[in-house]
Protein backbone atom coordinates (compact mmCIF):
# COMPACT_ATOMS: atom_id res chain seq x y z
CA UNK A 1 0.00 0.00 0.00
CA UNK A 2 1.11 3.48 -0.44
CA UNK A 3 1.09 5.31 2.87
CA UNK A 4 1.60 9.05 4.05
CA UNK A 5 3.18 9.64 7.13
CA UNK A 6 2.57 12.94 8.82
CA UNK A 7 5.18 13.32 11.91
CA UNK A 8 7.59 16.57 12.58
CA UNK A 9 9.40 14.78 14.91
CA UNK A 10 12.19 13.02 12.72
CA UNK A 11 13.26 11.12 15.55
CA UNK A 12 9.85 9.48 15.68
CA UNK A 13 8.71 10.38 12.02
CA UNK A 14 12.58 8.07 10.54
CA UNK A 15 11.93 5.11 12.82
CA UNK A 16 7.97 4.48 11.64
CA UNK A 17 8.79 5.34 7.85
CA UNK A 18 11.12 2.08 7.99
CA UNK A 19 9.47 0.25 10.06
CA UNK A 20 6.20 0.92 7.42
CA UNK A 21 8.59 0.60 4.53
CA UNK A 22 9.96 -2.92 5.96
CA UNK A 23 6.34 -4.01 6.05
CA UNK A 24 6.10 -3.89 2.64
CA UNK A 25 4.61 -0.13 2.00
CA UNK A 26 5.39 2.60 0.36
CA UNK A 27 5.74 5.61 2.68
CA UNK A 28 6.08 9.10 1.56
CA UNK A 29 6.78 10.89 4.78
CA UNK A 30 6.75 14.72 5.65
CA UNK A 31 7.01 17.19 8.32
CA UNK A 32 4.31 19.09 8.36
CA UNK A 33 0.30 19.08 7.28
CA UNK A 34 0.86 21.79 4.79
CA UNK A 35 3.28 19.11 2.73
CA UNK A 36 0.72 16.56 3.34
CA UNK A 37 -1.77 18.64 1.86
CA UNK A 38 0.26 19.39 -1.64
CA UNK A 39 0.61 15.76 -1.85
CA UNK A 40 -2.87 14.52 -1.42
CA UNK A 41 -4.52 16.69 -4.56
CA UNK A 42 -1.22 14.42 -6.85
CA UNK A 43 -1.68 11.37 -5.03
CA UNK A 44 -4.14 8.60 -3.98
CA UNK A 45 -3.29 7.20 -0.51
CA UNK A 46 -4.33 3.96 0.52
CA UNK A 47 -4.00 5.08 4.23
CA UNK A 48 -2.77 8.48 6.02
CA UNK A 49 -1.02 8.70 9.23
CA UNK A 50 -0.74 11.88 11.22
CA UNK A 51 0.23 13.05 14.49
CA UNK A 52 -1.95 15.41 16.20
CA UNK A 53 0.62 17.88 17.77
CA UNK A 54 1.85 19.52 14.07
CA UNK A 55 3.52 22.61 13.70
CA UNK A 56 1.17 25.16 11.99
CA UNK A 57 -1.84 23.39 11.16
CA UNK A 58 -2.92 20.36 13.49
CA UNK A 59 -3.52 16.75 12.77
CA UNK A 60 -7.07 17.08 13.97
CA UNK A 61 -7.62 20.30 11.49
CA UNK A 62 -5.32 18.29 8.34
CA UNK A 63 -8.07 15.23 8.85
CA UNK A 64 -10.75 18.06 8.68
CA UNK A 65 -9.77 19.61 5.72
CA UNK A 66 -9.14 16.14 3.99
CA UNK A 67 -12.74 14.88 4.64
CA UNK A 68 -13.54 18.37 3.56
CA UNK A 69 -11.84 18.43 0.04
CA UNK A 70 -13.71 15.03 -0.58
CA UNK A 71 -10.92 12.55 0.27
CA UNK A 72 -12.22 9.25 1.36
CA UNK A 73 -8.44 6.95 2.45
CA UNK A 74 -8.97 5.84 6.24
CA UNK A 75 -6.93 8.39 8.81
CA UNK A 76 -5.02 7.30 11.68
CA UNK A 77 -4.35 9.89 14.55
CA UNK A 78 -1.14 9.10 16.46
CA UNK A 79 -1.60 11.28 19.90
CA UNK A 80 -0.12 11.13 23.22
CA UNK A 81 -3.70 12.04 24.46
CA UNK A 82 -6.18 9.28 25.54
CA UNK A 83 -8.88 10.87 27.11
CA UNK A 84 -12.61 10.47 25.34
CA UNK A 85 -12.69 14.00 24.59
CA UNK A 86 -10.05 14.00 22.65
CA UNK A 87 -10.75 11.02 21.10
CA UNK A 88 -14.16 12.32 20.23
CA UNK A 89 -12.30 15.20 18.74
CA UNK A 90 -10.66 13.69 16.15
CA UNK A 91 -13.02 10.76 15.15
CA UNK A 92 -15.34 13.77 14.49
CA UNK A 93 -12.40 15.35 12.62
CA UNK A 94 -12.52 12.83 10.15
CA UNK A 95 -10.32 10.36 11.94
CA UNK A 96 -10.91 6.31 11.69
CA UNK A 97 -8.62 5.30 14.07
CA UNK A 98 -6.31 6.49 16.90
CA UNK A 99 -3.04 5.02 18.19
CA UNK A 100 -1.82 6.53 21.41
CA UNK A 101 1.90 7.37 21.30
CA UNK A 102 4.59 6.04 21.80
CA UNK A 103 3.51 3.72 19.30
CA UNK A 104 3.99 -0.32 19.47
CA UNK A 105 5.49 -1.00 16.15
CA UNK A 106 3.23 -3.89 15.57
CA UNK A 107 0.25 -2.77 16.76
CA UNK A 108 0.95 -0.08 14.28
CA UNK A 109 1.22 -2.48 11.11
CA UNK A 110 -1.84 -4.04 12.22
CA UNK A 111 -4.02 -1.03 12.60
CA UNK A 112 -2.63 -0.27 8.99
CA UNK A 113 -3.63 -3.04 7.58
CA UNK A 114 -6.70 -3.13 8.97
CA UNK A 115 -7.75 0.35 7.69
CA UNK A 116 -6.26 -0.74 4.25
CA UNK A 117 -8.88 -2.80 4.00
CA UNK A 118 -11.38 -0.24 4.40
CA UNK A 119 -9.38 1.74 1.35
CA UNK A 120 -11.49 2.27 -1.94
CA UNK A 121 -8.38 0.70 -3.51
CA UNK A 122 -8.32 -2.92 -1.47
CA UNK A 123 -9.31 -6.01 -3.45
CA UNK A 124 -8.55 -8.58 -0.74
CA UNK A 125 -5.19 -10.10 1.18
CA UNK A 126 -4.34 -11.81 -1.80
CA UNK A 127 -3.94 -10.97 -5.53
CA UNK A 128 -3.86 -13.44 -8.02
CA UNK A 129 -3.61 -13.56 -11.54
CA UNK A 130 -3.14 -16.04 -13.98
CA UNK A 131 -2.61 -18.65 -11.53
CA UNK A 132 0.07 -16.42 -9.87
CA UNK A 133 -0.53 -15.44 -6.29
CA UNK A 134 0.70 -12.48 -4.06
CA UNK A 135 0.17 -12.42 -0.50
CA UNK A 136 -0.05 -9.00 0.48
CA UNK A 137 0.51 -9.34 3.97
CA UNK A 138 3.83 -11.91 3.60
CA UNK A 139 4.88 -10.04 0.68
CA UNK A 140 5.29 -13.58 -0.67
CA UNK A 141 4.69 -14.53 -3.89
CA UNK A 142 3.48 -18.06 -4.72
CA UNK A 143 2.97 -20.18 -8.33
CA UNK A 144 1.90 -23.93 -7.81
CA UNK A 145 3.54 -25.38 -5.38
CA UNK A 146 6.94 -22.91 -5.36
CA UNK A 147 6.96 -19.89 -3.54
CA UNK A 148 9.57 -17.05 -2.94
CA UNK A 149 9.90 -13.98 -0.75
CA UNK A 150 9.98 -10.51 -2.47
CA UNK A 151 11.98 -7.62 -1.07
CA UNK A 152 9.35 -4.23 -0.21
CA UNK A 153 10.57 -2.56 -3.63
CA UNK A 154 10.27 -6.24 -5.85
CA UNK A 155 6.67 -6.63 -4.01
CA UNK A 156 5.75 -2.98 -4.63
CA UNK A 157 6.32 -3.21 -8.58
CA UNK A 158 4.39 -6.40 -8.94
CA UNK A 159 1.76 -5.91 -6.48
CA UNK A 160 1.00 -3.05 -9.03
CA UNK A 161 1.53 -4.92 -12.29
CA UNK A 162 -1.06 -7.53 -11.07
CA UNK A 163 -3.72 -4.77 -9.51
CA UNK A 164 -3.71 -4.14 -13.73
CA UNK A 165 -2.38 -6.73 -15.54
CA UNK A 166 -1.68 -6.32 -19.26
CA UNK A 167 -1.81 -2.22 -18.42
CA UNK A 168 1.34 -0.74 -20.26
CA UNK A 169 3.64 1.41 -17.09
CA UNK A 170 5.43 3.90 -18.50
CA UNK A 171 8.42 4.24 -16.31
CA UNK A 172 7.69 7.59 -15.60
CA UNK A 173 4.82 6.03 -14.03
CA UNK A 174 6.65 3.88 -12.46
CA UNK A 175 9.33 6.21 -10.68
CA UNK A 176 6.20 8.44 -9.40
CA UNK A 177 4.83 5.17 -7.66
CA UNK A 178 7.35 3.32 -6.79
CA UNK A 179 9.98 5.71 -5.27
CA UNK A 180 8.91 7.53 -1.96
CA UNK A 181 8.30 11.60 -1.77
CA UNK A 182 11.63 13.30 -1.93
CA UNK A 183 13.77 10.47 -3.45
CA UNK A 184 15.10 10.68 -6.74
CA UNK A 185 15.81 7.13 -8.25
CA UNK A 186 18.51 6.64 -10.46
CA UNK A 187 18.46 6.68 -14.35
CA UNK A 188 18.88 3.02 -14.90
CA UNK A 189 17.13 2.01 -11.51
CA UNK A 190 13.34 0.98 -13.58
CA UNK A 191 15.98 -1.45 -15.33
CA UNK A 192 17.54 -2.86 -12.56
CA UNK A 193 14.79 -3.04 -10.33
CA UNK A 194 12.30 -4.85 -13.33
CA UNK A 195 15.74 -7.60 -13.71
CA UNK A 196 15.89 -8.08 -9.94
CA UNK A 197 11.49 -9.14 -10.35
CA UNK A 198 12.38 -11.64 -13.14
CA UNK A 199 15.33 -13.41 -11.15
CA UNK A 200 12.92 -13.64 -8.23
CA UNK A 201 10.19 -14.98 -10.24
CA UNK A 202 12.46 -17.49 -11.90
CA UNK A 203 12.23 -20.44 -9.95
CA UNK A 204 8.10 -19.84 -10.06
CA UNK A 205 8.39 -19.99 -14.32
CA UNK A 206 6.67 -16.85 -14.36
CA UNK A 207 10.19 -14.61 -15.06
CA UNK A 208 8.67 -13.71 -18.92
CA UNK A 209 5.95 -12.35 -17.63
CA UNK A 210 7.12 -9.31 -16.76
CA UNK A 211 7.44 -8.36 -20.41
CA UNK A 212 9.06 -5.06 -21.79
CA UNK A 213 6.70 -3.28 -24.90
CA UNK A 214 9.45 -1.21 -26.57
CA UNK A 215 9.29 2.55 -26.33
CA UNK A 216 6.44 2.65 -23.82
CA UNK A 217 7.44 0.53 -20.95
CA UNK A 218 6.25 -2.74 -18.57
CA UNK A 219 3.06 -4.64 -17.91
CA UNK A 220 2.66 -8.18 -16.72
CA UNK A 221 1.61 -10.41 -19.54
CA UNK A 222 1.18 -13.83 -18.78
CA UNK A 223 1.96 -16.29 -21.76
CA UNK A 224 -1.64 -17.63 -23.16
CA UNK A 225 -3.37 -15.77 -20.44
CA UNK A 226 -7.16 -14.59 -21.25
CA UNK A 227 -7.95 -11.58 -19.21
CA UNK A 228 -10.01 -12.63 -15.90
CA UNK A 229 -10.76 -10.80 -12.57
CA UNK A 230 -8.06 -9.82 -9.91
CA UNK A 231 -9.10 -11.24 -6.77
Amino acid sequence: MRLLLVEDDPTQRVPLQVALRQGGHLVDAVPDAETAEGLCQGKDYDVVIVDWMLPGRSGVEFCRRFRQAGQGAPVLVLTARDTTADVVVGLDAGADDYLVKPVDVPELLARVRALGRRSPQWLGDCLTVAGLQLDLMTLVARYGDQTVMLTPQEFRLLELLMRQPQRVFSRDYLEANLWEWGSEPESNAISRLIYRLRQRLSPLGCNDWVETVHGLGYRLHPSGWIAESVG
